[in-house]
């Protein structure tokens, strides 16, 4: 079953895709991480470093069950023949993982992709050179500064996601925080990508933040200042990273990760 978290009408549930080690050293991934950082990191999750000494990252997305429909965040690693197939372990599972959790595609009504990197698009669009996406019914929601940095982000992405959700005309670009029909809130967390985008549920004083790569390894998580080798503006993505987790006083926040050992983690 997968693990899922409530907060009041809604229900968060994390979808694995897969899992494998990282395409390179995590001393070259966080160049200016130290001794008494990684250790501390290890400890918390033990998980994320492999018998080797790599690291072992998950790949996940997260469906949010609420009361006007389905939201998936972000779209995995994807089939075989994925974009992300050069470094990432496909095909993905998140086909059966929706299906374990009761959700068949054609009841996915949003779609929110936090970047445009392909370990977070892999199931958007599938068919290869019969493109189509793969929840049919769903609009895919982009943030506008993510599109126009596209050729520095990922140009190849344009053919074999966007070109074919605008086709259908399943794609909406927004520009700036955006309040979804069911209530869950996307706000923008710009730095890893310039348009990277979260999203917020909340109910009361409980929030879950559906993170995307605003952190991507728990050291992230226990010294938001360290930056990550593949962040384009590490500056604004560390003051992202701070705005989420220290800018929610009086609030019990979670943290939906999709790279963390344990997909859910509270504050």
């Amino acid at each position: 079953m997968s693990p899922s978290l409530q907060i009041g009408p809604y229900t968060v549930i994390a979808l694995a895709d897969g899992a494998g080690p990282f395409f390179s050293p995590r001393s070259e991934a966080f160049p200016d991480a130290g001794t008494e950082q990684w250790a501390a990191a290890d400890r918390f999750d033990p998980g994320a470093l492999d018998a080797d000494g790599r690291w072992w990252l998950q790949f996940r997305a997260f469906a949010i069950r609420g009361d006007q429909g389905v939201t998936l965040v972000d779209a995995g690693i994807g089939p075989a023949d994925s974009p992300a197939a050069s470094w990432a372990p496909v095909p993905g599972a998140l086909p059966a993982s929706l299906a374990a959790a009761g959700i068949e595609p054609f009841e996915v009504d949003t779609v929110v992709l936090t970047h445009l990197h392909t370990d977070h698009v892999g199931w958007a669009v599938v068919g290869g050179e019969q493109p189509r996406p793969f929840f049919p019914n769903a609009e895919y929601l982009l943030q506008q500064a993510e599109l126009d940095a596209i050729e520095e982000v990922n140009p190849q992405l344009r053919s074999t996601v966007i070109d074919p959700l605008r086709k259908t005309a399943q794609l909406r670009l927004l520009d700036g925080d955006t309040t979804l029909r069911g209530g869950e809130r996307v706000f923008t967390t710009p730095g890893h990508t310039p348009g990277h985008q979260s999203v917020l549920v909340a109910s009361g004083r409980d929030l879950v933040a559906v993170t995307g790569d605003l952190l991507v390894h728990p050291i992230q998580l226990l010294h938001p200042e360290l930056a990550y080798a593949h962040e384009m503006d590490p500056g604004q993505a560390r003051a992202s990273r701070e705005q989420v987790l220290r800018g929610r006083v009086g609030s019990t926040l979670h943290l939906a990760t999709p790279h963390l050992t344990e997909p859910f983690i509270t504050c």
